[in-house]
Order: structure tokens, then sequence, then C-alpha cells
């Protein structure tokens, strides 16, 4: 199916929450970490942590939270303490960790957060076409479908004794690997079938029973978002 049973419950509208992946992505990787930008940078990377702990989804925000501020003080201190392959390697994971981490937890919120009714909703409500609107639905259940699935087969493997440490890595790679590739095969078709048995391609106008609209809460965010793309601008244009 294309979307689970629960109620998912967000305090920004979908559109709100591209929005801020666009800009927490594309502020983040660009620009440096000095002055006004370098602010600008740090709250914006700061805003999934928030928004996961106002969701009540301790083990992301603080894995998120954690890794980022190692990364950061890595940046600050170990770097200029080291050398060589290590200077390399610190430098590597620590840019990866703050430019390029953000934009990816800021996207899984919205994936977590957002039923495919209400993303729907949103792009038409923006005049999306559907040869865009479409293959998004379906990543919005192919990855945490996946995850799921690599969850159990982790599971099941560990059970058997197949594990990255036992010694096997060839039982591993056969044992975990293949069963998720027959599963992505198995689960991408199971999903294109849910969407056509929708009508997601029907040419006529499809209703839809989910509410969606703006609140205060995402005027702050727009305001964000104005003020973010403000500053990167500032900042390209001050170099």
């Amino acid at each position: 199916m294309l979307e689970k049973k629960s109620e998912i419950h967000s305090l920004l509208d979908p559109r709100t929450k591209l929005l801020m992946v666009l800009t927490i992505a594309t502020v983040v990787i660009g620009g440096s970490n000095l002055g006004v930008y370098g602010r600008t940078k740090y709250f914006l990377s700061a805003i999934p942590f928030l928004l996961f702990l106002l969701e009540k989804q301790w083990k992301t925000a603080f894995l998120y939270g954690g890794a980022y501020i190692i990364a950061v003080l890595g940046e600050s201190y170990l770097l200029h303490y080291t050398y060589g392959v290590l200077n390399f390697i610190l430098v590597a994971v620590c840019m990866v960790v703050t430019r390029f981490v953000p934009g990816f937890i800021m996207a899984d919120y919205m994936m977590k957060t957002t039923t495919v009714s209400a993303f729907m909703a949103a792009m038409e409500r923006m005049h999306i076409p559907q040869a865009v609107t479409i293959p998004l639905a379906v990543t919005f259940r192919f990855f945490p479908t996946i995850g799921e699935e690599h969850g159990a087969i982790n599971q099941a493997m560990s059970v058997r004794g197949v594990r990255l440490g036992g010694g096997k890595p060839l039982k591993m790679l056969e044992y975990r690997m293949m069963p998720l590739m027959i599963s992505c095969m198995n689960i991408s078709d199971e999903l294109s079938a849910a969407a056509i048995t929708r009508g997601l391609g029907s040419p006529r106008k499809r209703t839809n029973i989910c509410h969606i609209g703006f609140t205060w809460v995402d005027g702050i965010a727009f305001a964000v978002c104005i003020g973010a793309w403000a500053a990167f601008i500032c900042g390209l244009m001050g170099r």
C-alpha cells in the first residue's frame, strides 16, 4: 500500500516542509562557517533536531544532534592537531556530517511526518504535474518500506549467526543483500500497482479528504527560510 493506516500529525504543512528541505540542503551546503552566514548555517542545522524533538522521536533527534556536535567540534579543534591521511579522513567525515546530513535529516523528517494523501494534496495545490508527483508519492512509501524489510532481514540473519564480525563476509553478502535486492524489486512493483489502483495516473482531477493549510507555525518557518536565503545571497555577493 502507498500509505500506512496509522495517524500522522505534523505541525507544518507539506509545502512548508518541502521549502525547508530545499532551504537547508542548499544554504547549509554552500558557503563558509564565518560571520552571519556561519551562524545561519548552524541555526538551520538545528531545525531538524528541534522538529524531531517536537515529534517525540528521541532516538533520531539525539543521534543526529550528537553526530553534528561531534563533527563541529572536530572541525574546530581536532583538524588542527592531525596530519596526513588521518587529517584527510577527519575533514571528509566532518564535512559530510556538517554540510550534507542536515538536508538528509530534514528530508527524513518530511517523509516520516507526511502522509501520501497530504503530499498529493499539497502538490495539487501547487499545480505540479503528475509526471513529478506520482514518482515522488511512490518514493514516500518506498524508502520506509525498504527500511522495515532491511530490519527484518538483519534480525533473521542475526538469529542464524550471520553477522559482520562473524568471519562470514560472503554469507553476509548472500543472505542479507540478495534478499534485500529482491525485496526492492517486489516492493517497487507493489507500490506501482497500488498507485495505479488509487487512480494516480488518471487524467481526471482526484478528490482528497486530507485537509492541509498554513498556520502561524508555517509563517514562522517561511520567515526563517526567507532570512536564510537572504543571508545566503548576501554571502555570495560579498565574496
